[in-house]
């Protein structure tokens, strides 16, 4: 999933008993992340990162991955009890395969960021991304090159 802030308690609690139930989740969040990926007994199947970088990004995006029958939304609303609870949000399927085709590659992208990715855990010590490939991946940089070149292909 790609969020900008995961505060929800009960959403937390939700993700927490995921985990415990065997479920991967592997987690984009801008910026506030109340959960603690990576905790022994919680939250080991956890794992979460940050980036901010040049652009200031809003999307959001929730891919599930269905015993293999992959299903996509985009959403309006971050996890927080503000967006939940007080405020009219949507959130939508998305069924073209090459518009999911798309945003799964974009996700990819992004968790392979070793640049501007730092890690959320409950250290919250924010270390960048590491990586032993000695390719440079700056995830917003390599999406508006994606997206400049598929413009200008289309032109």
């Amino acid at each position: 999933m790609k969020l900008n802030s995961l505060v929800d308690t009960e959403i937390i609690y939700k993700l927490y008993q995921a985990n415990e139930a065997g479920v991967r989740i592997r987690m984009i969040v801008r910026g506030i992340c109340s959960m603690m990926p990576g905790v022994p007994g919680l939250s080991e199947f956890v794992e979460a990162v940050s980036i901010v970088d040049k652009y200031l990004e809003h999307s959001r995006i929730m891919i599930f991955c269905n015993g293999g029958d992959e299903l996509y939304y985009i959403t309006s609303a971050d996890w927080m009890t503000r967006n939940l609870d007080r405020r009219i949000e949507v959130a939508c399927p998305i069924y073209d395969k090459d518009v999911q085709r798309e945003i799964r590659e974009m996700i990819d992208l992004q968790l392979k960021d070793n640049v501007k990715a730092r890690i959320i855990n409950s250290t919250q010590d924010n270390m960048y991304v590491t990586s032993d490939d000695s390719e440079k991946i700056r995830s917003q940089f390599e999406l508006y090159h994606y997206y400049k070149n598929k413009w200008q292909t289309t032109k």
